[in-house]
Parts: structure tokens; C-alpha cells; sequence
């Protein structure tokens, strides 16, 4: 099958189980262990770190999406979350590069840790249709990324995007909670 017929196929796919779920109108939907989700822009307290940058819609943005997600958590002291969260972040901008990419529209990486989360944010302008994990078949190369994303993070789910279009999100909770208000003098639960 060539590459082409594939993308096809998948589209076909996507769109085939979108129609099969009767979809919610966007609006926040979360599918995780933890409802409702603690998003860092309500959680208690401040946001201790934060990184937005946008990606054209080309494949080259998925590994430099993912090295960039590592580093960051990494360098913000969560060493032992970096690799999830770049696998989500990886798995969240391919879903948003197949499915819901518009030409000269960017697709935005956030990632956000407060306190009590760490956050990564996928927004895209394609917002008609919210996505749904599937059972791939054995030999299927694609249908994984979302079964991938709810095993890795502690919660994820979509929303709305500001403007046009959907954010897909998935969040790691801390397990910490402020010190007299010092965000910097945490400790684990």
C-alpha cells in the first residue's frame, strides 16, 4: 500500500469512527482516571512553568515537538516524566497533523506545570470533529496514538481552542501541594 493510499485509508478511518461515536458538540470532554481535570489555569496556585511555540503543519514538526517537550520537563526538574510526555506530545501533534491541520494554519505545542500538574496542549484549526481512540488490528500501522496517550498520562481530554478549532490535551499529576505559599519550598504528598 503506498504512502498515499494509507493516509487515505486512515482518514477514512478517523472519520468512519468519529461517525460511529455520536460525538459531543466541542466543549471539554475529558477521558481520563482523574474527572474532572485540574488544568493548570485553575489549579491552585501560580503557573511555575510555561512554553508555547507554533509548528507549521509538516511532519518535520513531530520530532522537533518531541525533543523540545523532553528537554523542557527535563530542565524543569521532571527528568522522570520527559520521556511520556514527549511520546504524548509526539502522538497528539501526529493527530493533529493527520486530522486536523488546515494549509497556512499552525498547529501550538503548550506545555504548562503547576503545582499539582504537568500539562501538554496540542491546539489545531480542525475543530468539526473530536478525537476518539479505536482498536487497531494486529498488523494496522496507525489507531495506537490515543490508547498510547490515556496508558502514559494520568488524564486526557479536548476542549475548545480559542478562535477556531480544538485542543487536545493530557496531563501528569504532581502529587504536590504548596508550602505556606512558596512554590518553591514543595513537597511530594
Amino acid at each position: 500500500m503506498s504512502p498515499k493510499q494509507l493516509h487515505r485509508e486512515l482518514k477514512c478511518t478517523y472519520v468512519q469512527c468519529a461517525t460511529d461515536h455520536a460525538l459531543k458538540p466541542l466543549g471539554g470532554v475529558s477521558h481520563g482516571r482523574t474527572p474532572p481535570p485540574t488544568t493548570p489555569d485553575t489549579a491552585p496556585g501560580p503557573v511555575l512553568h510555561e512554553d508555547k511555540l507554533d509548528y507549521t503543519p509538516l511532519p518535520r514538526s513531530v520530532p522537533l515537538a518531541r525533543h523540545r517537550a523532553a528537554r523542557l520537563v527535563a530542565e524543569w526538574g521532571y527528568p522522570h516524566l520527559a520521556d511520556d510526555v514527549a511520546l504524548v506530545a509526539s502522538e497528539l501533534v501526529t493527530n493533529a497533523l493527520l486530522h486536523g491541520s488546515l494549509r497556512d494554519r499552525l498547529i501550538r505545542v503548550r506545555l504548562a506545570v503547576t503545582a499539582a500538574v504537568l500539562r501538554v496542549e496540542v491546539d489545531d484549526p480542525g475543530g468539526k470533529r473530536l478525537p476518539c481512540p479505536r482498536d487497531a488490528a494486529g498488523e494496522e500501522q496507525f489507531g495506537r496514538g490515543l490508547t498510547i496517550v490515556a496508558a502514559l498520562a494520568d488524564d486526557w481530554g479536548t476542549g475548545p481552542r480559542t478562535g477556531v478549532g480544538k485542543t487536545v490535551w493530557a496531563q501528569w499529576g504532581l502529587g504536590l501541594t504548596l508550602r505556606g505559599g512558596d512554590p518553591l519550598a514543595r513537597t511530594k504528598e
